[in-house]
């Protein structure tokens, strides 16, 4: 049997310059779709809009496409910063990592050459917010945790009374959940084992040194006078429960918690001789 390599090989070419020809077509699309009517008076204000309507459409490709060009032909502008902005907007609409990386970019840019700009807590914001979108779970690497509660922060200190203040403080308050509970997974994981208490509790006092208003604080209480129980030091460990009974009226560990406290009350007061505190 004879294998005609020659037509394989033409089959191949075929294909790649079917392929080439649909790259080259849509590269024709997009600029053909980007480009200004002859006649309009405000070309710049064209494309701007036109962009801030693929983008409202999330038509993010088309919308870059606008801005972008935009941004290289009219250099004088007034819609320039507005531009800059919605590049961001359309790499962080695409919601990859590689857009990420992209958009954090363009937010960082903007606030470098517009920083007085009405609209550079948008981009100071959206800058928090391309880092709180790569958040990873607790048990994995918290980088981009800890960058998003640096930007949230910057915005607060900045922007106290801007209209994005009251979702940045709920961002972040999410981010510095996220990384709390990355160290409290730690410290429990540290408890479980039964070899390492002193090193659970050194990571649930620093969780409650630098974040005392973590939401799930009331796991932190517990398992630390858990382990301060463990290792002989309930007077220690009494404080914590108190804290988890009176900031909690619902917790799964409030029953425990109260009986702990009348039994380490008792004991203290039998050694002592007296009433315990």
């Amino acid at each position: 049997m004879v294998v005609d390599y020659t037509g394989a090989r033409s089959m191949r070419a075929v294909a790649r310059f079917v392929v080439l020809v649909c790259l080259v077509t849509a590269a024709a699309c997009a600029s053909t779709g980007t480009r200004v009517p002859e006649g309009t008076l405000e070309p710049d204000k064209f494309l701007y809009e036109r962009g801030k309507d693929a983008l409202d459409n999330k038509r993010w490709l088309t919308a870059r496409e606008y801005f972008r060009t935009l941004l290289d032909s009219y250099p004088q502008s007034t819609h320039r910063a507005n531009a800059k902005i919605g590049l961001g907007d359309s790499f962080l609409g695409e919601n990859t990592s590689e857009a990420y990386v992209l958009a954090i970019n363009e937010y960082r840019e903007f606030l470098a050459y517009y920083p007085q700009n009405e609209f550079a807590h948008v981009a100071q914001f959206q800058l928090g917010m391309a880092y709180f979108k790569q958040m990873r779970g607790p048990e994995r690497d918290q980088t981009d945790t800890r960058s998003a509660i640096q930007e949230f922060t910057v915005y607060l200190q900045r922007y106290p009374d801007k209209p994005l203040a009251a979702d940045a403080r709920q961002r972040l308050r999410e981010a510095r959940d996220r990384l709390s509970m990355s160290e409290f997974r730690v410290g429990y994981f540290y408890y479980r084992t039964q070899k390492w208490y002193p090193g659970a509790v050194d990571r649930f006092l620093a969780i409650l040194r630098d974040d005392p208003e973590f939401t799930n604080r009331d796991e932190v209480y517990f398992y630390l006078a858990q382990c301060l129980l463990k290792v002989e030091r309930p007077a220690e460990a009494l404080p914590y429960l108190d804290r988890l009974v009176k900031e909690f009226e619902v917790s799964e560990h409030l029953e425990e918690s109260k009986k702990l406290i009348e039994q380490i009350r008792g004991d203290l007061a039998k050694k002592t001789g007296g009433k315990s505190g």
